[in-house]
């Protein structure tokens, strides 16, 4: 295994950035080097406080405007670009309290997330106006009080999640930027989970690898646990692209946007330098940094906050909707064991200074060291998931003593090395012959899926391990899926 430090352009002598990046790959899973010029040349105006960083899954979809499982750091501004359009996509691991269900419970189950959750979606309101107002600036507590969430799940959600707004003009504020169109939409649908990448995941643990740390946990040998990838909401994505204009905008989003953007950005500009500066901005392809000094900078620090917030409010509703069906259908109770965004912009001390982190498919790993006197991870650092794909395993891992190399970021997935390996031969069926009942919105019956062998996602894991980025603590096998 290597990290590689690839050189670039130097930058110019005022901008006080440093050349290259990092990139953590090996000789089974290299990092395309077509992809390593994007990144470089995406961030290479940027004032820029670390090397961008590359991890495992590296990859690009075409709808963002740079490579998956990457970390910049930026001092003094924000690039939207950096990360997804809709930030506070994310996943969480829960367990169950009883031996793996039979198969008539699992479909059961999944017929009630589909019920709740169809795609495509229902169109009727679930929150009011107030309470969207709501979400975003109280985030997950907002969902604790509505839905009767314990404050220990609470505690094992990223940031609590809640990022203050106060010192960006707090609720008053956010009632006057959140534009009128954005939030009776975001009035509907509020939870789910979704097709294409997003996913539900029932599972066993196969294999526990830090008994010490999976006991802090609150893991064991063959519970079953439930992880599951989805969206942080309607809010996220309309935000996304009220303060940029990104790859990703559905046509009806930017028929909204072309109305709903002069309103909210020129109309409303104090002077005519404000609202060319606005345009710069916001309507320009390339998602140019937004300077966080100034005025400008707290709008848009404001926004990043309300989407943030929006998100861990969803994803807790849809936790609260999952512990209900866990026990009606099994007769079980849930746990949340983490809850973690992986497309994020975060303050965080860089060589000592503020710098901002915005990370794009890829989560962050703090130390137990950055953590003290939290009540779930101060012993353990903020456990992470590396997820395999439905035909695979998957870890819960917990950060590793070296991670500030990666900017405290791993992958947040390992499904295209995975698919990689799959096409060239290095990775064939399951040699168990296990299957994964699989679960799709159609509504046919579900098929049992053979599963493969780990090798794509242990040679993804090993990229990580050894350079001491993350510590696997359990191997969590599917047994079904919803996706």
């Amino acid at each position: 295994m290597r990290v590689d430090i690839i050189s670039g352009q130097q930058p110019g002598p005022a901008t006080g950035s440093r050349a290259g990046l990092a990139v953590f790959d090996s000789a089974e899973a290299p990092a395309d080097p077509a992809l390593l010029t994007r990144v470089r040349e995406g961030t290479e105006t940027a004032d820029l406080a670390a090397p961008p960083v590359v991890l495992p899954d590296f990859c690009h979809k075409g709808k963002s405007e740079m490579p998956s499982s990457i970390a910049v750091a930026t001092r003094g501004a924000i690039r939207p670009a950096l990360t997804d359009a809709a930030l506070n996509c994310g996943m969480a691991l829960a367990v169950l309290d009883v031996p793996r269900p039979s198969t008539a419970a699992v479909e059961e189950f999944y017929r009630r997330v589909r019920q709740r959750y169809p795609d495509p979606p229902r169109w009727r309101f679930e929150l009011s106006r107030a309470e969207v107002l709501r979400a975003a600036v109280e985030g997950a507590r907002f969902s604790a009080e509505r839905f009767g969430v314990d404050a220990s799940d609470v505690d094992r959600i990223e940031e609590f999640g809640n990022l203050p707004v106060e010192e960006y003009g707090g609720a008053h504020r956010a009632r006057r930027e959140l534009p009128w169109i954005c939030i009776q939409l975001a009035r509907l649908r509020f939870g789910g989970i979704g097709p294409s990448t997003h996913f539900l995941e029932l599972q066993e643990v196969e294999e526990v690898l830090e008994p010490g740390i999976a006991s802090l946990l609150g893991l064991h040998q063959g519970q079953v646990t439930l992880q599951y990838h989805n969206g942080g909401g309607v809010l996220t994505g309309q935000l996304g692209e009220l303060y940029a204009r990104r790859l990703a905008a559905s046509r009806q989003l930017r028929a909204e946007m072309a109305v709903q953007k002069p309103l909210s950005h020129l109309l409303r500009a104090g002077t005519l330098a404000e609202a060319r500066q606005r345009y710069a901005l916001y309507f320009r392809h390339g998602c140019p940094s937004v300077p966080i000094a100034g005025e400008e900078g707290r709008r848009m620090l404001l926004a990043q906050r309300l989407a943030m917030n929006y998100g861990f409010a969803y994803r807790l509703a849809t936790y609260a909707s999952l512990r209900t069906f866990v026990r009606l259908s099994f007769g079980a109770s849930l746990r949340l064991v983490v809850d973690s965004p992986h497309n994020s912009v975060y303050e965080e001390l860089v060589d000592g200074e503020p710098a901002f982190v915005h990370r794009h498919n890829a989560a962050r790993a703090w130390t137990a060291e950055m953590m003290p006197g939290h009540p779930a991870f101060a012993r353990t650092g903020q456990p992470l998931l590396v997820p395999g794909t439905n035909r695979t395993s998957s870890f819960l891992c917990v950060p590793a003593p070296r991670a500030h190399r990666s900017l405290y970021t791993a992958c947040h997935g390992t499904g295209s090395i995975i698919s990689d390996f799959e096409r060239s031969g290095r990775s064939g069926p399951d040699p168990l012959h296990r299957h994964t009942l699989r679960f799709t919105y159609d509504h046919a019956a579900p098929r049992q899926v053979p599963q493969l062998d780990d090798a794509g996602v242990d040679a993804a894991l090993a990229v990580l391990s050894s350079n001491e980025l993350v510590r696997p603590v359990v191997r969590l096998r599917p047994f079904a899926v919803l996706s």
